[in-house]
């Protein structure tokens, strides 16, 4: 069955496991969702760097959904396919004092550019130069357990904020579940990114996508618990091509090493190697991505594998 949430549905800014579902849906289904650009009006196609003043983080991060997904209990994983991404006409990027990966007495001015993307496959930035457009959801999760009025922004076990650009069309992202139903949300899309975030915005746009749910019942995706408390799981990415584990840390070497372990734990379960195969394996061929470093506490880091070394 396919289901809409077209740009006049209700959305959230926080995660909250109260929030009423704006949809159900049983595993197998198809939404066909639309969301404005992260600061959700606050930034126009005609705006000028002063107006980033007029930003404010509590405004930002509309997200469509939350999507119930009928049997999900906690668990389970909820995967995700993604089907379908289209931007909007336009989109910008930015850079705001104080945020960001440098800080803020390196640049003391905003910044904004504002970047066409209708009917185009790249996109100027400036003279000479060419981005290409390699649309993604920047904000794709289920609900934290028990979560209440809980930001955006940073990303957790179940996903959220994460930031990964490699989520493009094709791609399978698979969440542990927390709460009945699941209650996943999507949003902060982004027409173009870097590995990082490093500046705090890709080009953000509207997107218009079209996403299937499905279910893996008691998958119990195995991952160490994170260093700073409980909580055992973490996002998985299967790209048609690769597949990716993340840690999910506020360090950068706790979540990498995260990352691994879990990518350790999904070739001793999945592929049959031995331990120590598998982390060989991960130094050999085995790419560390840090896909989110801007969004204090937690920073997301990826373990990649191409499926291509496996000959069976």
């Amino acid at each position: 069955m396919e289901h809409e949430l077209g740009r006049s549905a209700p959305t959230h800014k926080r995660w909250d496991a109260t929030i009423a579902p704006a949809v159900r849906v049983q595993p197998g289904d198809v939404v066909h969702f639309a969301t404005r650009e992260v600061s959700d009006g606050a930034i126009t196609r005609h705006s000028t760097a002063p107006d980033l003043a007029g930003v404010v983080l509590e405004d930002m991060y509309p997200l469509a959904g939350p999507v119930h997904v009928e049997g999900a209990e906690p668990g389970d994983a909820l995967a995700v396919e993604v089907l379908q991404l289209r931007t909007g006409d336009w989109g910008w990027a930015a850079i705001l004092p104080g945020a960001g990966l440098l800080p803020a007495g390196e640049f003391t001015e905003p910044y904004l550019r504002i970047l066409e993307l209708r009917d185009r496959t790249t996109t100027p930035l400036c003279d000479g130069v060419e981005i290409p457009i390699e649309p993604f959801l920047g904000t794709m999760g289920v609900t934290p357990a028990g979560a209440r009025d809980v930001p955006v922004p940073p990303p957790h076990t179940g996903g959220g904020n994460i930031d990964c650009r490699h989520l493009t069309a094709g791609s399978r992202l698979l969440l542990p579940v927390f709460e009945p139903g699941a209650l996943f949300s999507a949003g902060d899309a982004h027409a173009a990114q870097g590995d990082g975030e490093v500046a705090i915005t890709g080009i953000e746009c509207d997107m218009a996508f079209s996403l299937r749910f499905d279910l893996i019942k008691d998958a119990r995706i195995p991952a160490p618990q994170m260093s700073r408390g409980p909580g055992s799981l973490t996002p998985r990415v299967d790209g048609g091509g690769w597949y990716a584990t993340f840690g999910v840390e506020p360090d950068l070497m706790e979540a990498s090493r995260a990352a691994v372990r879990a990518m350790i734990e999904h070739l001793v379960t999945q592929r049959g190697l031995t331990r120590e195969d598998a982390y060989v394996l991960c130094s050999l061929a085995g790419d560390l991505k840090i896909t989110e470093v801007v969004d204090a506490p937690n920073w997301m880091v990826g373990c990649y594998m191409p499926d291509a070394v496996f000959t069976r």
